[in-house]
């Protein structure tokens, strides 16, 4: 960006003689062009103007309004498509991409993974426990494809950073809380519903399990919205609310079902002591 500043800088100073004498109108032109591009910090559209604003100097000298014409025989096309995935590729873009994945999604999966084998042994556990399943990657797929369709044609929409780092750290509270329901639990916590006791289940009611019933599904809950908020997607932070709450809605009541049974009384009282962790859901 300093030398295209630098650039433009000793071009205006020394514009180039058009015939018709419009040199130092098609410099100011492009300075107010750059100084917007500079102002929302987009290095990669500015390298692109940065081309365009050589070809103009280099290849055609021969007046204002013959540069326009050749301008228009340029593939325009694909100069949109330049401009658009300029966009795609910005650094707000890399950014909140990043975020997304290594904060977010990688860190989650693996860590799932991981600590069910410190738990449970490798012998018991499956790629299962990645938590990943054709629901989930549809989900992921679609909030991509509003992310994309979003910063393509209203990219001031991923511009709001108060947003994104709200989403953030709503992310890290949720991996946070839901990390703490596993190592409290341990050798209790499974990703698949028991629906018969063994010997070492016994009922936790202490740690993290004093506040709430569910804690890792309030920190799911909260860690999946965050991501949508984080990428500042309007509809998917709506659309993952639901499902996700009408997940636990549904898998709640069945799993506490077979509490009952394994517990009796004892989780009876426990139950009506401390609330399930989410919302509208006894």
């Amino acid at each position: 960006s300093l030398s295209l500043s630098l650039s433009l800088s000793a071009t205006a100073s020394h514009p180039p003689q058009y015939a018709d004498g419009s040199g130092a109108q098609l410099i100011s032109v492009l300075s107010i062009i750059f100084r917007d591009y500079t102002d929302s910090q987009n290095w990669i559209l500015m390298k692109t103007l940065l081309v365009c604003y050589e070809q103009i100097l280099t290849r055609f000298g021969t007046g204002f309004a013959e540069t326009l014409q050749h301008l228009r025989q340029l593939d325009s096309v694909q100069l949109i498509l330049s401009l658009k995935m300029a966009q795609v590729f910005s650094s707000t873009a890399i950014t909140q991409l990043s975020q997304m994945f290594f904060v977010a999604v990688i860190f989650f999966h693996t860590s799932e993974y991981l600590l069910a084998v410190a738990f449970h042994g490798r012998p018991n556990v499956t790629l299962g426990s990645l938590l990943i399943s054709k629901g989930y990657i549809f989900a992921m797929v679609f909030s991509m494809l509003e992310y994309v369709v979003e910063i393509l044609l209203v990219p001031e929409l991923k511009e709001h950073w108060w947003i994104c780092y709200t989403g953030l750290v709503m992310v890290v509270i949720g991996e946070i809380i839901r990390k703490m329901a596993i190592i409290t639990a341990g050798y209790a916590f499974t990703h698949l519903i028991r629906t018969n006791r063994d010997e070492h289940h016994e009922l936790i009611t202490h740690g993290v399990y004093r506040f709430v019933r569910h804690p890792g599904y309030t920190g799911f809950l909260i860690w999946s919205v965050g991501t949508q908020i984080m990428l500042c997607n309007p509809l998917s932070t709506i659309g993952f609310a639901i499902v996700v709450w009408r997940f636990f809605y549904r898998r709640i009541p069945y799993e506490e079902y077979f509490l009952r049974r394994f517990f009796g009384s004892q989780y009876d009282d426990y139950a009506r002591r401390v609330c399930s962790g989410v919302p509208f859901v006894k």
